[in-house]
Formats: C-alpha cells, structure tokens, sequence
C-alpha cells in the first residue's frame, strides 16, 4: 500500500510513505488488534459516513465526537478562553463543519493531547488551524504521522495562559496528562482523557496500565499519581467518553477511587 490510511480500530492517521501492514498504536500491548486482523479507512470514506458533532458541555467548553461512533469512540473538548483557545485530546475526522464553528470562536491556539491513543489525525487538526501541539517527549516513539507543529515538553506540566496547566499524572503511559482550568469552575475542572476511566455508575475510577487487555499498574506507580492528584484542587471531571463528566464531588470520588489501590 501507498497511500493515506487510518486505522478503523484506534482512529491513528498514517502517511502516505507507511509501508507497514499493521497499525503501531495497536500492536503496542496497551491497545489491540481485533480478532478479524487490521482494517484501514480513508478520509474520504470516514467523511462520507459520518460527522463531527458539537454539543456545548459549558459557556466555555465544547465537546466534539464522531458520529456515529468510530474507532475508540473519544472525544476531543474544545476550551475557549479570552487569551486563546485549546483543543484538548484529538478525533479522527475534521470536517467543514467544526473548522467553521471552530474559526468562529476564534479558532485553536494550541493543541494538548493526553496519550499516544488520540493523537490520531492531530497533524491535520495543527495544520488546518495553524497551531502547536504540546506532546511529552516521552511519547516521541508513536508518533506516525509527524509535524513540525509538535512541541515536546520534559517538565511535569506545561502553563498556558489564565493559569490552564497541562499536568503529567503517569499510569497509562509515562507522560498520561490532565488538563486543570482553574478558573472556569469553583475549584477548578479536569479534563482528563482515560489518564483517569470513570465507571458506568460514575462512583470510580480506574487507572490502568491498559484498559481493554485489563492490565493493572504497579502499586509505586498509584502511589505517585495519588500524590500528584492531592496537589491538584477541581470540582468536576470529564473523561474520553461523552457519558464522562462528573460534575459532583468529583475530587472526593477520584481520591477515594484510588485508596482501594493497595
């Protein structure tokens, strides 16, 4: 093959020059390759069956999936802020309509992303809006479709504007992040991606090495992120999923989430 693909299972984009057959994000043992073996897409035919859907989750923040569910099913938020807006966490389809909502509110400033699983179609998200992506150089392995918009940080966070921080927690992978607004809600709120995974009765979350090869992390490992987790004052959470967003005693339930880790 020569041409662009994407991977059906993880949403990750690749170049035209790819010469492999299997998708690297999904040979990695904290993702999977389906029991009937690698499918690829395109943009065209990812285009022609669905959408980008945008739904207002706050004054400033949006939420934007691909529907009908595609690949992992995450979505990416978009945050917007007087000083410039950030485009948290990536999806696989940028279509005509969320680049014109998107330059309507001023377009993205930066991009942050949370792990190596939605990096997916980043480059042409950075290309299309003209921004940077900050990535842990951590990661620098699974990037498969490169820019020269990426900027690799190697600090334990990142300080935007209106003091947004991006904030190494670990777990999942070395540089897993969360994004903490200080400023849009009370204490705080925390996008976090699947850095953290909320439950389907949103009373826990689970951190885990992998998630759907249920594979767990080392007690050290908790130890560090609880830790970091105390140091970090929030009221609500939104996770990868749409059904994510824990909007009450979000900091209790995580803290106590992670003290069952012994």
């Amino acid at each position: 093959m020569n041409k662009v693909r994407i991977c059906a299972t993880c949403g990750t984009k690749y170049p035209a020059d790819f010469n492999e057959e299997q998708c690297l994000i999904c040979e990695d043992d904290r993702q999977y390759v389906p029991f009937g073996g690698q499918k690829w897409t395109s943009d065209s035919d990812l285009a022609q069956k669905h959408r980008v859907k945008i739904k207002q989750l706050k004054t400033n923040v949006f939420e934007l999936i691909v529907d009908p569910v595609f690949a992992i099913g995450q979505r990416a938020i978009l945050v917007l802020s007087k000083s410039g807006n950030i485009l948290w966490d990536c999806i696989p389809l940028l279509d005509e309509n969320v680049i014109e909502f998107i330059r309507g509110k001023g377009g993205i400033q930066a991009i942050a992303i949370s792990h190596p699983h939605y990096y997916s179609n980043m480059k042409d998200w950075a290309e299309t809006f003209d921004c940077p992506i900050l990535l842990p150089k951590s990661e620098k392995d699974f990037i498969v479709n490169s820019t020269d918009k990426i900027q690799f940080w190697t600090a334990d966070k990142v300080d935007f504007w209106e003091d947004i921080q991006l904030i190494r927690i670990g777990g999942h992978f070395p540089g897993s992040s969360i994004l903490w607004l200080p400023k849009l809600n009370g204490k705080g709120i925390m996008l976090c991606g699947d850095t953290f995974n909320l439950s389907l009765s949103m009373k826990h979350f689970s951190v885990m090495y992998s998630y759907p090869n249920r594979i767990p992390l080392p007690i050290k490992d908790i130890e560090g992120i609880k830790k970091k987790i105390r140091k970090i004052e929030f009221d609500e959470i939104y996770g990868f999923w749409p059904y994510q967003n824990l909007v009450t005693e979000a900091k209790k339930i995580l803290i106590q989430s992670l003290k069952r880790y012994k």
